[in-house]
């Protein structure tokens, strides 16, 4: 194998240990949230439009979330803060007790 072939295999590993995880933790969370840079699971979102010289920006708070990337080592945070003139999502996720 070729260095990059060992890169590519280590990336695909890597990435399905990252959705492995997602799929573990998924019933812990309400919300689903995904900006133009990271997807996110969390228990709380506030999301506040802002206008400033007359562009429209988003502040988006989460807190206790999780945060799907592979090249973070600590995924659960407390909270985030994300600031973005791009579109937010946000989905509730299904009742926890079904």
């Amino acid at each position: 194998m070729s260095a990059e072939e060992d890169l590519d295999q280590f990336e695909a590993e890597v990435e399905l240990a990252l959705y492995q995880e997602y799929r573990a933790v998924l019933p812990m969370f309400r919300y689903v949230v995904e900006t133009e840079r990271r997807f996110y699971l969390a228990n709380e979102v506030k999301v506040t439009p802002h206008s400033s010289s007359g562009a429209t920006y988003f502040e988006v708070e989460l807190s206790d979330a999780w945060v799907w990337d592979m090249y973070r080592p600590a995924r659960f945070v407390a909270s985030v803060r994300v600031v973005t003139y791009k579109d937010v999502n946000v989905e509730a996720l299904g009742d926890k007790e079904s």
